[in-house]
């Protein structure tokens, strides 16, 4: 097992550069952090380059019994407490975090059954409401999630985190042809539902037990007007109450969970 102990280790300082996003790109990975993410992309056979330790991940809930898993892997790696704080981007670190290697994957690579379901993000800006998407939608069993120009990368730290292990087990496809890859999937037949409070149709009346596409837009301009015109229909969630609008990520995952419950009523 190697063992670093100087923050000026070259393998620290490419570390440290993948916080920022043209770094993750120029390498192809990113970083994940915590016992509960890195167990899960490990469960999943996801590609890890390097495996990073401290003394503190024996001290926390689950850490030793994670230990026994990698500490004898050929790329764990034992790093000083100080070292790990200059990698480290959480309030609370557990002295683990990893390397992954993104997945260049083609939305032709996305397996879908006989009624597909996928996400398109457009536009999306927040860390935490793509984190929430992406977990929502493994929940609810979405195909898989496209992710649109100008939206935050789904490899951004915060989101990795917000997904709590979803971004390993979900289809995810970034850096599309955007208006082409909707053309694309309308072409096979799949309905595009576009979440906007504008001349919108409440989500109960729409038919989700047909291959469909929710486009979630941006948090304060939705989705930009291309998208909504080749949209099949603008939709909205019910609001009797006083507030105006919904949380991208809260919105996102009540349309889901009504979509996922008129296919389980109609198997």
């Amino acid at each position: 097992m190697q063992v670093i102990s100087s923050i000026k280790n070259p393998l620290i300082k490419n570390i440290r550069s993948l916080h920022r996003r043209r770094e993750r790109f120029k390498n192809k990975a990113f970083i994940i952090e915590g016992i509960k993410v890195v167990a899960e992309a490990l469960e999943q056979g996801y590609p890890i380059r390097n495996i990073i330790y401290t003394d503190q991940l024996l001290a926390v809930k689950d850490g030793e019994e994670l230990f026994k898993k990698i500490q004898d892997l050929p790329n764990t790696i034992y790093v000083a407490d100080k070292v790990f704080k200059e990698i480290s981007d959480t309030e609370n670190p557990q002295g683990l975090l990893a390397i992954a290697e993104m997945k260049n994957l083609k939305i032709e690579e996305i397996k879908m059954g006989g009624l597909p379901f996928l996400i398109y993000l457009n536009r999306l800006q927040d860390p935490g409401n793509m984190g929430t998407i992406i977990r929502t939608a493994d929940a609810f069993k979405a195909d898989g999630i496209i992710i649109g120009q100008g939206s935050v990368d789904p490899y951004n730290p915060k989101v990795v985190r917000a997904t709590m292990g979803s971004i390993f087990r979900l289809p995810i496809i970034y850096e599309p042809q955007d208006y082409e890859d909707l053309e694309h999937l309308k072409a096979r037949g799949l309905h595009i539902y576009s979440s906007s409070l504008e001349g919108s149709r409440p989500i109960y009346h729409i038919d989700f037990q047909r291959g469909f596409v929710l486009v979630i837009g941006n948090e304060s301009n939705g989705i930009d007007e291309k998208i909504a015109a080749m949209s099949h229909s603008l939709i909205k969630v019910p609001m009797p109450g006083g507030a105006e609008s919904l949380n991208a990520g809260i919105a996102a995952s009540i349309i889901m969970y009504e979509a996922m419950k008129q296919r389980a009523n109609n198997p």
